[in-house]
């Protein structure tokens, strides 16, 4: 990794980047940004880019000047899936390492929203599905195109496709392993928001502030709690709430927000 600029590693919110070989990291007003770059492939994976997304995504989770984080490619593609100029030989490395992306993203302590540039295909695909949410240009795509190699979804897929949209409908995207254009991932719920290729950039900012301006505390436990309830039981689930709610309201930030509201309602 290398520090473009030494001087802006300030920790506590001002600007900072580092760069890889193949993946660039950004972090400015409470805003981490992870950009896939070999637009010359599409932003395909291979090992070198795997480490170094492992890497970045290491690197903002742990920071607290981070609130939100953004994944997203450079060029015309959000990411083509495996390189297959390599897939034959490091196809198990590759694999691995999504296992290893998509616990990373799903332990985030911070939401992740995915910024879909362009066409999103196997492990590209499931990347974006492992984030908490998809924001999608008019022009991109996203495709489980596994079955094209003679292969199944890794990265996560065969967890994340089915809860997004049903189990019949993620066989018939396996099975078919076509394209989905934007307007039908948006249908389906693959993609949360689809907005003009050229306001991308600018809607993802806006939602990303939004969410950055919540209390950290509450944001990283409803992102907990949710992703709990998806393998626990209703009482368990409402254990949890309890706890987490008692911790909140101890918080000065909760008593703070609390008080401030009271004392609107009263003033009307």
């Amino acid at each position: 990794m290398h520090w473009c600029r030494s001087g802006d590693r300030d920790d506590r919110g001002a600007r900072v980047v580092a760069a890889y070989d193949r993946v660039l990291v950004e972090i400015t007003g409470g805003i981490g940004t992870v950009t896939l770059n070999r637009p010359e492939k599409l932003n395909a994976l291979d090992r070198e880019l795997c480490d170094e997304l492992r890497e970045a995504l290491a690197l903002l989770t742990r920071s607290e000047a981070v609130r939100v984080i953004l994944v997203t490619g450079t060029g015309r593609a959000f990411c083509a899936g495996a390189d297959l100029d390599v897939l034959g030989e490091d196809g198990p490395a590759l694999v691995a390492a999504g296992k290893e992306v998509a616990l990373a993203l799903r332990a985030a302590p911070q939401p992740v929203l995915a910024v879909v540039n362009g066409p999103a295909a196997g492990g590209g695909a499931n990347l974006a599905l492992a984030c908490d949410y998809r924001i999608a240009s008019d022009q991109a795509s996203i495709g489980q195109v596994f079955h094209k190699l003679g292969l199944v979804p890794d990265w996560g897929g065969s967890f994340f496709l089915p809860r997004l949209v049903g189990t019949s409908r993620a066989l018939e995207l396996i099975w078919s392993a076509r394209m989905v254009p934007a307007a039908e991932a948006l249908a389906l719920g693959l993609f949360d928001r689809v907005v003009p290729h050229t306001d991308l950039e600018t809607e993802a900012r806006r939602l990303a502030e939004l969410w950055a301006s919540q209390p950290a505390g509450a944001v990283r436990r409803a992102k907990e709690a949710l992703y709990r309830s998806e393998a626990s039981s209703l009482a368990a689930v409402l254990d949890l709430e309890i706890k987490q709610q008692t911790e909140l309201f101890a918080s000065p930030e909760a008593r703070e927000r609390i008080e401030g509201a009271s004392l609107a309602r009263r003033s009307r």
